[in-house]
């Protein structure tokens, strides 16, 4: 049976810290088999199309900043399956507005030196399809594509809901995330709801999800 780990938006370089040492302990705790990064694996503030923080780091020092923690969890998920989210993709958002052709990008492996992390928009193992959320939460897209839904990027949710009918079963699961609610990249959310600091882990083959939250 394949269990699969299922981590939540990291923002980095702005994770708790402990967020690693969760993620670790809970990988072997459920015996899993597999990784997945759910996206936003990367912040990318300095770049953001909102407002930044006119006190915080410059472009290269907030990357520079961001492959050095992202080294700690390549570390301990040499191999994993990482969706791309919205903060991650901003990058080449922006070379396309300025009519820069993808040919002159490097790819994230090579900027974030993670040779055997596998960069994908969408994908599916065991009947179950793994997103990164934009277009809504996980309990309207399981329903709308009739097909078992893992995704992030609304950082305040953390569940797992079955639907039944007459003739099928399907869950949608948002997994939480893992970031540090007090950095100033997080301002914009600072008198929303706290974030779900957790992971999801996909049971027994796809059969089912759960969450698990950090204790804050």
């Amino acid at each position: 049976m394949n269990n699969v780990l299922v981590i939540g938006d990291l923002h980095e370089p702005f994770s708790l810290d402990k967020y690693l040492e969760f993620c670790i302990a809970k990988y072997d705790e459920f015996d899993c088999t597999e990784v997945v990064f759910i996206g936003d694996i990367l912040d990318n503030h300095y770049s953001s199309y909102h407002e930044t923080s006119a006190d915080g780091m410059g472009g290269a020092d907030e990357l520079e900043f961001a492959i050095k923690r992202i080294e700690r969890w390549n570390k301990a998920f040499p191999v994993a399956t990482v969706i791309i989210g919205n903060h991650d993709r901003m990058i080449m958002r922006k070379a396309q507005t300025s009519a820069i052709p993808s040919k002159w990008i490097k790819s994230y492996k090579d900027v974030l030196n993670v040779p055997k992390w596998n960069f994908v928009e969408r994908y599916v193992k065991d009947g179950v399809q793994y997103l990164h959320g934009e277009g809504g939460t996980a309990r309207t897209k399981c329903r709308a594509d009739m097909m078992n839904t893992v995704q992030g990027h609304l950082h305040t949710q953390a569940y797992c809901e079955h639907y039944v009918g007459q003739n099928f079963r399907v869950f949608g699961m948002q997994v939480g995330c893992g970031i540090d609610h007090e950095s100033y990249a997080m301002a914009y959310a600072k008198y929303g709801k706290k974030p779900a600091v957790g992971v999801g882990v996909i049971m027994n083959s796809g059969k089912f999800g759960i969450n698990l939250l950090m204790q804050l």
